[in-house]
């Protein structure tokens, strides 16, 4: 209704002028007059200058030819060119063999199978390890130490730790060895892909105590949450400096903070528990006098809790990397 008064005043003024009196959109203005058509659209005409039929089919005779067949359309372009023949520009043989789907990578590609996710599973304390290293802030730039540490994941007790200056691979034989000396032997041992992990001096240690190697997928860092926690926790703590002084400054830290790490901190994945109260087994005593200790505040005062009893937080019956889902343990069940 709108559009033919938009015509009569467009007499008297200019199109936009009139839509803008009337509070109509040029461009809905300009839709409405000239609809879309439904269906396919037109055919694009062929240009003037494009190949006919026979010469097109000579092209890809030429492309698809044995001597031509596994060069790309510029090598064949190219050393025709050198022979004195041109048949049309590469831009055009490309758009011929993309008609034909003969167009795309010819070349034998690389193919690498996706890494298998790893799954473990440790429901006591010595089943599973886990393991990394994390720099350390040096007193000058370009100066750091490497920390290495190694974790038991049901506990979060570190069993083992060093600070040196360099990462190597004998170095970490030397620290699980002697970690699995004091703790025992686990039954795996979890770390990423980096070169002391997959180090053949820490494989063949594995490989002759017969522990099962794990390793993260590459650039996922989900695949070792445990260790990565862990440094999270070192690293933003209150008293962590930006830079140590040296090489034994770093080492006292690193003792002291372990020392509390494992016998005050109450980690909440394990029940607020020091690692060192779940890794030895006194986790439930420790709980139950908890509980003990909230029956009794319970029966002093029963209005303060309401209609619930206060319960010690439960300790963890399984500590997993990379959990199934459910459907996933139901179909290997």
């Amino acid at each position: 209704m709108i559009n033919p008064a938009v015509d009569d005043l467009a007499q008297q003024v200019n199109v936009k002028r009139a839509c803008e009196l009337l509070g109509r959109p040029r461009g809905s203005h300009y839709r409405a007059k000239r609809p879309r058509m439904h269906g396919p659209a037109p055919k694009r005409p062929t240009p003037p200058n494009a190949l006919a039929a026979d010469e097109q089919t000579q092209v890809l005779g030429v492309l698809t030819s044995e001597r031509f067949c596994d060069k790309s359309v510029a090598q064949t372009w190219a050393t025709l060119l050198d022979e004195g023949t041109y048949l049309c520009s590469m831009s055009t043989m490309h758009r011929l063999l993309r008609a034909c789907d003969a167009a795309g990578e010819r070349r034998r590609q690389a193919t690498h199978p996706a890494k298998k996710k790893p799954e473990l599973l440790a429901t006591g304390p010595g089943q599973v390890w886990s393991w990394d290293i994390t720099k350390l802030r040096g007193p000058c730039r370009g100066i750091w130490f490497q920390l290495y540490v190694v974790l038991d994941i049901f506990s979060r007790y570190v069993v083992a730790w060093t600070v040196q200056t360099v990462e190597d691979s004998e170095i970490a034989k030397t620290m699980l060895e002697e970690a699995m000396g004091v703790h025992g032997i686990p039954e795996a041992v979890h770390a990423d892909r980096g070169t002391s992990m997959t180090s053949k001096p820490v494989a063949q240690l594995l490989l002759d105590l017969g522990v099962d190697r794990s390793h993260s997928r590459p650039r996922v860092s989900n695949d070792n949450p445990f260790s990565e926690a862990a440094f999270k926790t070192l690293k933003y703590a209150p008293v962590f400096p930006e830079a140590f002084g040296s090489l034994t400054d770093a080492r006292a830290f690193c003792e002291a903070f372990f020392g509390y790490y494992n016998h005050e901190h109450r980690h909440s994945g394990i029940g607020l528990h020091t690692p060192a109260s779940v890794h030895h087994g006194t986790a439930s005593e420790i709980r139950a006098y908890r509980q003990a200790t909230l029956d009794a505040a319970h029966a002093a005062h029963p209005e303060r809790f309401g209609n619930r009893r206060p319960q010690a937080p439960a300790l963890p019956k399984a500590a997993w990397i990379n959990q199934p889902s459910p459907e996933a343990l139901i179909q290997t069940a």
